[in-house]
């Protein structure tokens, strides 16, 4: 449940400042030239980027479970347009997450860690050609754990780890190459935990499986 309410927050705050945006900048688009999606355009785009973590965190060795916060950060992503349909992106942000231990009657400060998760998709882009274009996505993704703040434990670390991801959002053509974007991305993402908590190590399997929800600006060369 706490996750529901977690995920329905981010979405709806992102779909309002969507609104907010495409409602204010409408009148103008209809009027303004824009370009059309085509093959062999390189888009870069800059995006607000709520990372809602879907954790399932669980150890056979410590009792509860394990929670990760979520965090609000820049992101920059890069595409080229293979045809006028079809694109690779490749976004590049980091996170930074604090993790607690729920042992059922209290909560263990696990410390924090950082998150650098390069993803890398392949997209289908409907109606290029038209100023509302939506697409899907999947692909592939490589997570690095680094920067770990042990918290109240003596030591904690993260095995980085390979997953896979799917996507969906759309572009809004403004005037020329200029374009608002709404993103949603769904990372599968495991990682293995080892702890040290009162001189006694402990191993947790943490499906991480993170909501990247975003808003932002692109520009096509």
């Amino acid at each position: 449940m706490s996750f529901l309410k977690k995920t329905m927050g981010a979405t709806a705050l992102g779909g309002l400042m969507a609104a907010a945006l495409l409602s204010g900048n409408v009148a103008y688009a209809q009027t303004a030239e824009f370009k059309p999606k085509q093959a062999g355009d390189f888009l870069i785009r800059g995006r607000v980027l709520g990372v809602v973590p879907d954790e399932d965190i669980t150890s056979n060795t410590l009792p509860g479970e394990g929670n990760v916060d979520n965090d609000v950060i820049p992101e920059l992503d890069f595409s080229y347009f293979v045809t006028d349909n079809i694109a690779f992106e490749l976004i590049a942000g980091t996170s930074k997450h604090d993790v607690t231990w729920n042992t059922g009657s209290a909560n263990v400060d696990l410390g924090s860690v950082r998150l650098l998760p390069p993803t890398l998709t392949a997209q289908y882009h409907f109606m290029p050609e038209s100023r509302w274009s939506p697409y899907v996505g999947a692909g592939i993704n490589y997570t690095i754990f680094y920067d770990e703040k042990r918290g109240g434990s003596q030591s904690i670390s993260y095995d980085d780890s390979f997953g896979y991801a799917f996507q969906a959002g759309f572009d809004y053509a403004i005037s020329g190459a200029w374009s608002l974007n709404f993103d949603v991305k769904k990372i599968f993402l495991n990682t293995d935990v080892t702890t040290n908590v009162g001189g006694t190590t402990y191993k947790a399997d943490a499906d991480l499986d993170p909501w990247l929800i975003g808003i932002g600006v692109g520009y096509r060369f």
